[in-house]
């Protein structure tokens, strides 16, 4: 006996591949996605954070300058926007926060950008090595109960680790230590929201 799969259901499953892996099962028609399974953002909040990430990063990248002469990392959370990495001068810096300035469901820009010469591919390379090592670490983070590594978001730049999620103020102070910790970095910036 074979059952026809409603129009409705159809149409979802067709577009499961248009959201670039975040949608990972269909559970009685509503999407729930992997990376949001874990998440203390509702599924609504995560949606939004993933459109808005969307329409910063295009807006971006239509700045030629900005996108191909400096180094930016864009990251959203929660409605926030942080901008980390390097740019040439006070004015680019400037000119990047305007950019992704003005988008629906933007709560807070978070602008962290160095006025500096880019470091390069290798510098890139490193912070990236460090970001790994310090979501390897929050692995072994075992004293806090109920404690989910995947809900803290880790950026590098210049050696600086940028610290994201919703959070309680045990995990901050634990996840924080443990960041401060891993080699090679030189400074931990919270960007936390707390759900205590």
């Amino acid at each position: 006996m074979h059952h026809r799969l409603p129009w409705s259901r159809f149409l979802l499953l067709a577009a499961l591949p248009l959201f670039g892996g975040c949608v990972a099962a269909v559970v009685g028609g509503a999407a729930v996605g992997a990376s949001a399974a874990h998440d203390r953002r509702d599924v609504g909040t995560y949606v939004d954070d993933k459109r808005l990430s969307l329409g910063v990063h295009d807006a971006f990248n239509r700045d030629k300058e900005l996108a191909l002469r400096n180094d930016v990392r864009i990251v959203v959370y929660n409605g926030v926007i942080l901008l980390a990495g390097e740019v040439h001068t006070d004015e680019l810096k400037a000119r990047a926060e305007r950019l992704v300035s003005g988008f629906e469901g933007t709560r807070r820009i978070v602008n962290e950008l160095a006025v500096q010469e880019p470091e390069g591919f290798w510098s890139r390379r490193r912070d990236n090595t460090i970001s790994l090592h310090v979501k390897t670490a929050l692995l072994d983070l075992t004293s806090l109960e109920g404690f989910d590594p995947t809900r803290v978001n880790v950026t590098t730049a210049h050696r600086v680790v940028y610290l994201m999620g919703k959070v309680t103020r045990e995990e901050d102070e634990a996840v924080t230590g443990i960041a401060r910790d891993v080699s090679g970095v030189d400074k931990v910036v919270k960007v936390f929201e707390y759900v205590d």
